[in-house]
């Protein structure tokens, strides 16, 4: 039986696999593959936001109940709280307790704080709870930033306070990392159901902006 010659073999082998054949003399050597580049870690959200985010499916009620506090750092049970609870406990994992430096300051100058609920002195279990008082804090300290309707001007860890539509309540968040198509930012907050990441930012009307120092 006589032999095909090697250039007619090659080729008919290369024609059955689907292929073109490589011409004599250049054989495909083999081939190596780079290792695939490592994927980027994932930028780790500020520390604020990562602390009010870790809220949400712990505090799953929205309780506006009066509770007696252990002090300092005395807090309602960790499933219940209104909104002002969600930034009181985002900023204690920062070494701020605003349950004490917002009592310390009202035992200071008790009259430079809001007159709106018939008190003659601080009471540390709920003082630091209500939207007024922390905002009051929060620009003695000089945190206090303009307020703005361009979402670019709320960085994520930003404290906003809020003026609800329909019934002027007064309303408390976060701002996070998480931005929608548009670019606005995403909130951290309890106005409802417990703590909660939802477009907020500007459903409202803004009377507050605040941005902790470093």
């Amino acid at each position: 039986m006589s032999r095909w010659p090697s250039a007619l073999l090659l080729m008919a082998t290369a024609l059955l696999a689907g292929c073109r054949p490589q011409s004599e003399g250049n054989a495909a050597a083999p081939q190596t593959q780079s290792p695939p580049e490592p994927a980027a870690a994932p930028l780790a959200s500020p520390p604020l936001v990562a602390a009010a985010r870790a809220q949400i499916g712990i505090t799953t009620r929205y309780d506006p109940a009066y509770f007696s506090l252990s002090y300092p750092n005395g807090d309602p049970p960790s499933d219940r709280g209104v909104c002002t609870d969600v930034v009181i406990r985002a900023l204690r994992t920062q070494q701020l307790d605003l349950q004490q430096r917002i009592h310390e300051d009202m035992r200071g100058d008790f009259a430079a704080y809001p007159q709106l609920w018939r008190l003659s002195r601080p009471d540390r279990n709920i003082d630091h709870r209500r939207v007024p008082n922390q905002m009051r804090w929060f620009q003695r300290q000089g945190w206090e930033l303009p307020i703005s309707t361009r979402a670019d001007d709320y960085a994520a860890g930003d404290i906003v306070a809020w003026k609800l539509n329909g019934h002027g309540l007064l309303h408390v968040g976060i701002v996070s990392d998480r931005r929608l198509a548009d670019g606005t930012p995403l909130v951290l907050h309890n106005i409802a159901q417990g703590t909660q990441e939802q477009d907020l930012l500007f459903r409202h009307t803004i009377i507050g902006h605040y941005r902790m120092p470093g």
